[in-house]
């Protein structure tokens, strides 16, 4: 847990500062990549929310098939950010991430993929909030 804790602080710095740097630079790939994790990382505090609302009402219902349902979507949402985020760190250096270090072409590779997961990730976990925040409401 600790770890994971560390790698989050270590992924937060560099988003945060690899955001920080001068917008009039071109966009790349690697950038357009680091822009949507930046996108939805703030939503992880969303989702913990959500879950805890989402436990409230299953405490107190008779009927918890959907509340349980848009739980653990929620929390395979979570996961799934967390995942990404270590697996990315593991395949790129900070000089890759920031300062746009050239890629080999196996890391350009695995820059495609990435793009293609985190896009995925941000249409799961934007589908899990409205989906949690939709039964909710109803409620």
């Amino acid at each position: 847990m600790k770890t994971c804790r560390l790698f989050f602080a270590l992924i937060l710095l560099t988003s945060l500062s690899y955001s920080c740097k001068d917008t009039k630079q071109d966009t790349s790939q690697m950038k357009e990549v680091i822009a949507i994790h930046d996108e939805v990382m703030p939503k992880m505090g969303t989702i913990g929310s959500l879950i805890s609302e989402l436990d409230a009402k299953i405490e107190k219902s008779d009927s918890t098939e959907s509340y349980t349902k848009a739980r653990q979507d929620l929390k395979d949402a979570h996961k799934s950010m967390m995942d990404w985020m270590r697996n990315f760190g593991d395949r790129f250096d900070g000089d890759e991430i920031m300062k746009g270090k050239t890629l080999t072409e196996e890391k350009q590779k695995w820059l495609d993929e990435e793009e293609v997961k985190v896009n995925t990730l941000r249409d799961q976990i934007n589908s899990s909030i409205k989906n949690a925040e939709e039964l909710l409401k109803g409620n």
